[in-house]
């Protein structure tokens, strides 16, 4: 059965559940509405006659190179690594295959092949195979018809809560949030400023149940929390499944917010337009009608049909007919609404063809206000949609600037940085108490401090509208007392502040310079150090590949598992080692040296850290720290300072990692080759303004991957 008619046919089933609802019937529904299969339509490749020029270029410059540096490993006399047989091409066009062209292009590009110790090629001769590689490519793209598809899921709990605060106007929260890990005190957070504080007053997670203490509506209880996908985000559609025990906790979800004793005029907005009755009685049946097509086209994100309409007018009559009261009819229907399919689902529309074709106007809204609010689209959205008019790119660029000065803007710093720096790794980091005691003062730790300097860092990024090399090596940051003193090593100067905040549930930070480039930016934070740490010592390959899978989106494979882990004490003759040197005895395999290639620059690069981020010059053994590295096999360095400096002259390949991530997260599904040329126009976008963050998230935005879809029926 096709998807969206599966979905249509969900909303002839009860949405709402009076008691003479049947047993089987509710069985039924929970059982059909598990078993929706998501599928992924490939791109079909395209066949064409070659010409003659490309027929030339592939045997003089591309087949001797595949044929002299990769045939050894991919290909000669039946070895194929990775599952790569190079030798088997058969043309320019690589049989229309372009995962395997985008692949060769990352490889060679990056300097990952041909792996170390093997002939290299000349740096005239790589760039000439790339840029030959990149013609291909692009006429392979734009031979195909279709982007990967934006998979139908469900809300996760985040998208759920901001979405029924929304819709309702709730003036308190749904239900407790653990996963924002930011706790705004004093409301600091105002976008339409252009301006961050020098002070600002926050919390976090890890300080305790103290900081879980907001106003929200008692007696509702969330639904599990939604985990982060493994290199992404937790709005992955292949991860946002729904079992038929989730199902009926939706379903009891909505009455427990509308029966909730908080649920009153106090704290729901829309409590006198939509809950409270007409002055006379003879004008209830009428007044739902008026009130509720404005209030379903909002939930459904797109006008509703008749039909829709009708089958909650009718419920709500016949409960009028059987003696409830109008405020209470009403929260029967909001109840029925928010656990409708048609509302924690998104999805596209059905296409008439199988090819990509452009999203209609609400779902454009949909996927601006589920990217930039985590939620559904506001009232200004829907009338644009209306109008027909979102789509232009000159009130698209209107709305957006309006997106991003509105206080919702706050839900995409409260879950893309986070997210994308994977900090949720230092709430689990637990440095051995005996070796680092200055981690840990009363039964709190330091990583409340360290975990916040990086949120604030790219809040005012994006606030100020600074560019994303802040990100890399900024001139400043937002640090506490305490956290700053920790920094002193560096030639900080210890903070006196006149608001030093002395509470342990809030911390005040300020708006520091940053004086030394060993500090600054959020590969060399405090937080990102100890979470790729262990309890005793450094992990410098957990390092590389954070840097590889974070920075530039490119992270390694996992390792073979009868890889035996390198120990944290040294014994025996490893003991006068450093430990680049005990990694090396412990990376000889051929199936491990390809990566080990890629990620051990970018950890040792990182090697002066300790495992709670304090500055080394050596180790406990007497030998001396060496961070020293080469990036993509052509930049040298020798310290953490000069790191950042090769990684400055990429800075091409930050913003392409940083514009894959953004894509992904808008989303909800992992970037392919059909999105490369659409990546390389925002990396060019992007560059020609400074390489300021909202031209880049714009770019994503006007992206044909953003706005197009792949939805046959």
């Amino acid at each position: 059965m096709p998807l969206l008619k599966t979905l249509s046919n969900f909303d002839k089933l009860p949405e709402v559940f009076p008691s003479s609802v049947t047993i089987w019937r509710m069985q039924a529904y929970l059982i059909l509405l598990s078993c929706i299969i998501f599928v992924h339509w490939l791109p079909v490749p395209a066949a064409g006659q070659e010409s003659s020029a490309n027929d030339q270029v592939f045997e003089s410059v591309i087949r001797p190179a595949l044929q002299s540096y990769c045939w050894k490993c991919h290909g000669a006399d039946g070895v194929e690594e990775g599952g790569v047989n190079l030798k088997e091409l058969t043309g320019p066009h690589f049989d229309g295959d372009i995962e395997m062209i985008n692949g060769l292009i990352e490889v060679l590009d990056l300097g990952e092949m041909p792996p170390e110790g093997e002939p290299d090629l000349k740096p005239e001769d790589r760039q000439r195979l790339i840029a030959e590689l990149k013609k291909i490519l692009n006429v392979e793209v734009q031979k195909l018809t279709t982007f990967d598809q934006a998979p139908i899921r469900r809300m996760n709990r985040f998208q759920y809560n901001n979405a029924v605060i929304d819709l309702l106007d709730l003036k308190c929260i749904v239900f407790t949030l653990p996963e924002r890990m930011m706790r705004e005190h004093k409301q600091y957070f105002k976008p339409e400023s252009g301006k961050m504080p020098d002070v600002v007053t926050v919390g976090n997670r890890p300080l305790g149940k103290s900081q879980m203490i907001e106003r929200r509506l008692g007696g509702v209880a969330a639904f599990p929390q939604d985990l982060r996908a493994e290199h992404g985000f937790d709005n992955r559609g292949d991860h946002l499944s729904m079992s038929p025990l989730l199902m009926e906790s939706f379903l009891k979800l909505g009455q427990s917010i509308t029966q909730s004793p908080d649920f009153s005029q106090r704290n729901v907005g829309i409590w006198k337009t939509f809950f409270e009755p007409p002055k006379t009685k003879d004008q209830w049946k009428s007044s739902i009608g008026l009130r509720l097509k404005p209030f379903l086209t909002r939930a459904f994100r797109s006008p509703v049909t008749r039909e829709v309409l009708d089958r909650y007018l009718n419920f709500a009559d016949a409960q009028i007919e059987q003696g409830a009261q109008y405020t209470d009819v009403m929260k029967a229907v909001t109840a029925a609404v928010i656990s409708s399919p048609r509302f924690f689902y998104l999805y596209d529309k059905a296409s008439q063809t199988e090819s990509s074709s452009s999203i209609d106007e609400f779902e454009l809204a949909s996927r601006m206000s589920f990217f930039l609010w985590g939620s559904i689209p506001d009232q200004g959205l829907l009338d644009l949609a209306v109008q027909g008019k979102l789509s232009d790119p000159d009130v698209l660029a209107e709305q957006y600037e309006r997106m991003l000065k509105d206080k919702k803007i706050k839900r995409f710093c409260d879950s893309f940085p986070s997210q994308w720096l994977q900090l949720e790794r230092i709430v689990s980091s637990v440095p051995n108490q005996e070796l680092f005691s200055q981690f840990y003062f009363s039964k709190y730790r330091d990583s409340m401090h360290m975990l916040l300097e990086p949120l604030l860092l790219f809040e005012t990024v994006l606030i100020e509208n600074l560019p994303i090399t802040q990100l890399i090596d900024s001139d400043f940051t937002y640090r506490s007392q305490r956290l700053q003193n920790s920094y002193t090593e560096f030639g900080d100067s210890p903070l006196k502040s006149k608001r030093p905040g002395g509470a342990v549930g809030v911390l005040t930070f300020n708006r520091v310079p940053v004086t030394d480039r060993r500090t600054g930016g959020v590969i060399t934070n405090a937080a990102v150090m100890t979470m790729t740490s262990g309890p005793d010592r450094t992990q410098p390959i957990t390092r590389g590949a954070w840097v590889a899978g974070v920075i530039f989106n490119n992270p390694p494979e996992p390792p073979p598992a009868d890889v035996p882990p390198l120990a944290d004490k040294p014994v025996g003759e490893e003991s006068d080692l450093t430990l680049r040197e005990r990694l090396g005895l412990h990376r000889e395999r051929s199936d491990c040296k390809g990566c080990h290639e890629q990620i051990d620059p970018l950890g040792f690069a990182l090697e002066n850290y300790g495992p709670i981020g304090a500055w080394r010059e050596g180790y406990n053994n007497g030998r001396e720290i060496d961070s020293s590295g080469v990036l993509f096999r052509k930049h040298r360095f020798n310290d953490v300072v000069e790191f950042k400096d090769a990684i400055l002259i990429e800075k091409d390949r930050f913003t392409r990692g940083l514009a894959e991530h953004l894509l992904s997260f808008a989303l909800a599904r992992e970037t392919s080759a059909a999105d490369q040329l659409a990546l390389d126009r925002i990396v060019e976008e992007t560059a020609k303004d400074d390489y300021k963050i909202q031209t880049l998230i714009k770019n994503v935005i006007l992206s044909k991957p953003f706005q197009n879809k792949t939805t046959p029926k």
